[in-house]
Formats: structure tokens, C-alpha cells, sequence
């Protein structure tokens, strides 16, 4: 998950007249990784034709990777990823970018990577994300924008090969969902579960797993949300990918659960149900579906949304104890002021399915809210 700072004063590139002075600042650690990065920098100088005086912030990751931002002398600007290489591996961020860029998906083009040193320049693609487009109050203007991204996310789906990612498996799936109890709710919020809490949360993550890993595969982003999508320069360009390095194999609800139960931007579910259902008849003529025809998804609507539900909730747990552990490791606290919006997710599906009853209890108990009243379809 990336924050984007704002583009240049004129919302355009700098260009060659640009001053340092003028420019917000780029900090560095140490001046061991400044030395590093001009030592990198410097004979792409040329070719490239970049002006060094240009260079500002990008934008701010949730990692410890970052991006900058530099002018060329040709007009267009360039992005420079700064992962230092003992936090971060570039290599599956370059692996994922060939088959997206295979897949006629619009990613940064890498123009140059060093590998050891942990620096990548790449095409910019733009400097508004989608999500800067979108105003909660008026989905009606942002009905184009998820078509446009649900088409992006099937061709991405269309391009599936097993056995190229990592599988997003009942391990990592585990792994994810521990995150939770480890740090929102031990850490964050000080709770220490009792044996019947505790055997209450870890029934609630079976059924959690059991429906996710019943969904057929496909390449899945893992952060495919309108902050990490770019709006296009041109008119009637495709949709920009950005933050694509954790991609893997894994269940096809899970890009659309993130797409359209956003973390930090929330939608009607008349709207969330309206574009989904236009996503999953799509998905079912590309064939997606076929292998879970035995469980009804590929004929009955109704069940391919209870499982987008179902791994949206994965999600939701999982970015809550990010969320926290960003804030609490980190030291990045502007992630969990989201924190609400994924509890308000958690409940709101918890209270739709009677399995998991139980643990909407404990929630409201822990989170001091009441019940929730008022929901789409009864208790399933």
C-alpha cells in the first residue's frame, strides 16, 4: 500500500528550469545509501538524459521500499525505486512486472535495476492515482472507473499459469490471519484471549480458510485497490498497476474483495453488488469459473458473492493487524486512523453469516460497539 505525495507546484514535471531549492526534500538514512544512490545514478545521467536536480519524493510505502520522482531532459519523468536491499527483494517485483507487461497490463517499464544496491528506474506512469478521482457521494462517477478496473484485473486473471507465483495457500493464508489476534488485538488494543475467545477466533479462521481455499486460482495481485491504480495521462489509455511484488496464485475473489471493499474508501453495497455482479458474468464468459461449477459459482450469483465476502473477511483481519503493526513497529501511524473501516467490514460480514456469530460477540465486546442492526439478505 502506497501513499503518493502530490505532483510538482504546476501539477506537471518540473522540467529543466527546476531548482533544488524549490523542491521538497529527499532525506536518506545514511549517507552510505546517498553515496550508494549516486554512484547508481550517475551513468544513467546520460542516457537517459535525467536532471539530477529534479529529484523529489514519490510517494511513501507501507514497506521500507520508496519512490521518487526526476525530470529527463525529453519532458517525461522517471520513478526511482529505493528498496534497500537487506529489508526489501526486488526480484519478484521484476517478475511480476514481465508477466504483467506479457499480459497487455500498462505497468512501469524497467529501465534500469541494480540488483545488489537495491535501485530501479522505471517509466512514471502518471501522478494521479484513481482513487484521487473518486468521491464517495457520487458513485455514479465512479462506475466507469471500477469498469475500467475489473477489466484491467480480468485480463490480469486471463493470463493465470499454475505453478509461476507462490501459492497463496492454507499457510500463508494462516500465517495472514495471525496477524490479528498477534497484533491488533494483543498489541493494539492490550486483549488477552481466554480459552473460550481463543477457540472462538480460531473456529471462525478455520471456516475462514475452508471457504477461501475451496475458490478455484488465479494470478492475484494481493493489493489491487484504487490507490494502487493509476488514472491514465491520455485519454483512453488503460488504467496504470502499481505495488504488484507480493503477487501470487491463489483464490479469484480475492482482487475483487480488495478492489471494491477498499481500505480507505467505502462504497454502498448496492453499488459493491452492482459492480461485482458485472465482474462475476464476465469471469464466468472467460471461463474463470469452470472449475467451481460443482459448488454453483459459475450459475448462481448469490453464491460467488458470499465467497467474495468470505475472502474479503480474510483481508479485513489480515490489514487490521498490519495496520497495527505498521503503526506500533514501524512507526507509521496514519495507517490504522483506517483501522474503523476494516472493523466496520469485519462486522458488518460477520453479522451476515450465523457461523460467525460468535466472534461478532467477541468484536463488539472488545471494540465496545454495539450490535449491528440492519443487513442485506438475513443471516445465512
Amino acid at each position: 500500500m502506497s501513499h503518493p505525495f502530490p505532483p510538482s507546484p504546476a501539477g506537471a514535471p518540473l522540467g529543466a528550469a527546476a531548482t533544488a531549492a524549490a523542491l521538497p526534500p529527499v532525506a536518506w538514512p545514511d549517507a552510505t545509501r546517498k553515496a550508494a544512490f549516486d554512484a547508481w545514478l550517475a551513468p544513467l545521467i546520460g542516457p537517459q538524459q535525467l536532471l539530477p536536480a529534479t529529484l523529489r519524493p514519490a510517494s511513501a510505502d507501507a514497506s521500507f521500499r520508496r519512490y521518487l520522482r526526476i525530470d529527463s531532459a525529453t519532458g517525461a519523468s522517471r520513478i526511482v525505486m529505493d528498496a534497500p536491499p537487506d529489508k526489501e527483494n526486488c526480484q519478484p517485483f521484476v517478475q511480476v512486472q514481465g508477466l504483467m507487461a506479457a499480459a497487455g497490463l500498462n505497468v512501469p517499464a524497467i529501465l534500469a535495476w541494480d540488483g545488489p544496491g537495491g535501485f530501479m528506474l522505471l517509466s512514471d506512469l502518471g501522478h494521479q492515482t484513481v482513487i484521487e478521482r473518486l468521491n464517495p457521494e457520487k458513485p455514479q462517477d465512479a462506475y466507469a472507473w471500477y469498469q475500467q478496473a475489473t477489466d484491467v484485473l480480468l485480463d490480469w486473471q486471463k493470463a493465470s499459469t499454475p505453478g509461476v507465483l507462490p501459492a497463496y495457500d492454507e499457510a500463508l493464508l494462516r500465517r495472514e490471519l495471525a496477524l490479528f489476534p498477534d497484533w491488533y488485538l494483543a498489541r493494539h488494543r492490550g486483549v488477552t484471549l481466554d480459552a473460550t475467545e481463543q477457540a472462538t477466533l480460531q473456529g471462525a479462521f478455520d471456516a475462514i480458510v475452508a471457504h477461501n481455499l475451496a475458490a478455484p486460482s488465479v494470478y492475484v495481485h494481493r493489493d489491487f485497490m484504487t490507490r494502487n491504480l493509476m488514472a491514465p495521462v491520455e485519454a483512453g489509455a488503460p488504467l496504470g498497476v502499481l505495488d504488484f511484488q507480493d503477487a501470487v496464485y491463489g483464490p479469484i475473489t480475492y482482487d475483487i474483495a480488495s478492489l471494491l471493499r477498499d481500505a480507505f474508501i467505502s462504497w454502498e453495497e448496492e453499488f459493491v453488488i452492482d459492480i461485482t455482479v458485472r465482474y462475476w458474468e464476465k469471469a464466468r464468459k472467460a471461463g474463470l469459473l469452470g472449475a467451481a461449477s460443482a459448488s454453483g459459482w459459475g450459475d448462481d450469483f448469490g453464491e460467488f458473492y458470499r465467497s467474495v465476502e468470505w475472502m474479503g473477511l480474510q483481508r479485513h483481519l489480515k490489514v487490521a493487524g498490519i495496520f497495527a503493526r505498521l503503526t506500533l513497529r514501524d512507526g507509521k501511524p496514519k495507517y490504522l486512523a483506517d483501522a474503523p473501516r476494516f472493523m466496520a467490514y469485519i462486522r458488518a460480514t460477520a453479522n451476515r453469516y450465523r457461523q460467525l456469530g460468535p466472534l461478532l460477540k467477541m468484536l463488539d465486546r472488545i471494540e465496545g460497539t454495539e450490535p449491528v442492526v440492519g443487513f442485506a439478505y438475513g443471516r445465512m
